[in-house]
């Protein structure tokens, strides 16, 4: 049975390999030399204008939540579409309390004003 593993095995001990390995080449040819340019901060070409640790608006982070929470709907909601004669009346019933919830939070963001950009 644990003979079923081997290939799982030895494609993680090729990864493993290669990425070490490229790593290592990289290391070993790579020059070494320390110049002004290449040590000086780089943006888009010119000189950074502002610290990198400035706030965001908190619209940013909430929109980005709302992007997680519906690229997880589609990571569950695909297998679901996938084997849903399969699942019967149970799997579609768990489906559609879980497609409400996410509607419900939808509707609560857009309410608060999330998705809308000045």
């Amino acid at each position: 049975m644990l003979i079923d593993y081997v290939p799982i095995l030895l494609f993680i001990l090729i990864g493993l390999a290669a990425g070490v390995g490229f790593a290592a080449i990289g290391f070993l040819l790579g020059k070494r030399e320390a110049y002004a340019e290449k040590d000086s901060p780089y943006e888009c070409g010119f000189e950074a204008f502002e610290d990198a640790r400035m706030k965001f608006d908190v619209r940013y982070y909430l929109v980005a939540i709302l992007f997680i929470i519906f690229d997880l709907e589609i990571a569950f909601l695909f297998p679901w579409a996938v084997v849903f004669d399969d699942v019967g009346v149970f799997g579609f019933v768990a489906m559609m309390i879980f497609l409400a919830v996410l509607v419900v939070g939808f509707i609560y963001e857009w309410k608060k004003g999330a998705l809308e950009w000045e």
